[in-house]
């Protein structure tokens, strides 16, 4: 039996990681399902219905095999991805999936337990489980007591003797610092799909065994997916009504921006969909101005186009980060769906998300009473890390040979099952 499990679920993707006995090693847990085998989750489910299951039975996929089950049954299948990002929120009570509710807890235990049955005997019987958790979960208020208290119901259901909580950037930390050759003053970075997160280590080597001391933490709701979230609303909103207008009762009013909030959240869609918010929208088509605008938004929403949106955002985005320009391809949209991207309108798009992202990391720094030439290290892990105005925010203060990157998708799993093998993981819980 392992000791430990590390448990990253992340908002886009989830792994799961075992260290060996010593502590030494770490592996990532492999997935076999019909889309093939991979040691990484896209953190998403898919929900059809199967009468050979019984009337109320769902057929449930996990990962790229849900993405494969949406795209293969357009109009039956229901699709949920980057669940994480309900976690915290008091405002997400559950969901409607083919008439059956399914709280956040719930679609935790589903996610996880497809990846249980991906994994087979793979699946580790550990005496622990470590999990990753950010320092600021996403949303616009997020409760962490509620997020923690939602994790933990669903958690307890696999029977694990223990659930410990890390910090994510301290498990990426902890993996990172296998490889210093000297004592060392850490900062690392964590762009997640829905955080942002600092965590500021000072380890230290005695008698062949590294110890840890925390300096601080700080954190920010913000990453990839509200940079998404801003391509979104600048390339994609105005063409389906936003800025557009509506009569009634002989005034001439906005259609109301927040229904658009809820499209440029492209994971939260399907939720969307089943919300009161939706069904007043669909109400507003007779009296627009321009009415065959949300005619298309409503066809977008219908026809769950919310997951090809999201590659389309990702394919420009990730082009921007080598290119100064990009084209941003949407093919529903029509015409208006092949749009040049330049890499400067971008930056000006996400300017105030990253003076938050650097308002974060100037509190860790300026709470602990560390200059920037105090740090020996900087890791930057994260996706996110990779667009030039985010590493802009780090070479401008540190040193490039102080900077490094690796390990994007699994240092916080392998990090979390190797702080799980020590015997003062008390140290290290969040």
């Amino acid at each position: 039996m392992a000791e430990a499990l590390g448990l990253d679920f992340g908002t886009t993707n989830t792994v799961l990681a075992v260290a060996d006995d010593a502590g030494a090693a770490t592996a990532s847990v492999a997935f076999t399902s019909s889309a093939g085998t991979a040691d990484t989750m896209r953190t998403a489910l898919s929900f059809m219905k199967d009468k050979a299951l019984g009337a109320r039975a769902l057929k449930v996929e996990a990962g790229q095999a849900a993405i494969r089950a949406f795209i293969d049954n357009p109009g039956e299948c229901r699709f949920l991805q980057s669940i994480k990002t309900f976690a915290a929120s008091p405002l997400f009570q559950g969901t409607l999936v083919h008439a059956r509710r399914f709280q956040f807890e719930d679609l935790m235990e589903v996610f996880l337990r497809r990846l249980e049955a991906y994994a087979g005997d793979g699946w580790p019987q550990a005496k622990r489980l470590v999990v990753g958790r950010p320092v600021h979960f996403a949303g616009a208020s997020p409760d962490p007591a509620l997020a923690i208290t939602r994790y933990n119901e669903a958690l307890t259901r696999f029977g694990f003797p223990e659930i410990h909580y890390v910090y994510e950037p301290v498990a990426a930390a902890f993996y990172f610092a296998r490889h210093l050759k000297q004592d060392a003053t850490v900062l690392v970075a964590d762009f997640g799909g829905g955080t942002t997160d600092y965590s500021l280590i000072r380890f230290e080597t005695s008698a062949g065994r590294v110890t840890a001391r925390p300096v601080g933490h700080s954190g920010v709701g913000i990453a990839g997916d509200q940079f998404d979230a801003r391509i979104i609303d600048h390339l994609v909103a105005p063409e389906i009504g936003k800025g557009s207008r509506f009569s009634s009762f002989g005034k001439v009013l906005d259609v109301p921006s927040n229904y658009y909030t809820s499209f440029s959240r492209w994971n939260q869609l399907s939720v969307f969909k089943t919300s009161r918010e939706y069904a007043d929208l669909k109400g507003l088509v007779r009296q627009a101005l321009e009415p065959e605008k949300l005619e298309l938004f409503i066809d977008l929403v219908e026809h769950d186009e919310g997951y090809p949106l999201y590659q389309a955002v990702s394919a420009a985005k990730m082009a921007l980060s080598s290119s100064e320009e990009a084209e941003f391809r949407f093919a529903p949209l029509g015409a208006a769906g092949r749009k040049t991207v330049r890499r400067a309108d971008f930056e000006t798009w996400i300017a105030d998300d990253l003076a938050r992202i650097e308002g974060a990391l100037d509190d860790v720094l300026t709470s602990t009473g560390t200059a920037a030439s105090d740090i020996d290290k900087v890791f930057l892990t994260g996706g996110t890390s990779f667009v030039p105005a985010v590493r802009r925010i780090f070479t401008e203060r540190f040193d490039a040979s102080r900077i490094e990157t690796g390990g994007e998708l699994v240092s916080i799993a392998h990090g979390l099952s190797l702080i799980g093998e020590r015997d003062d993981i008390a140290q290290w819980a969040a």
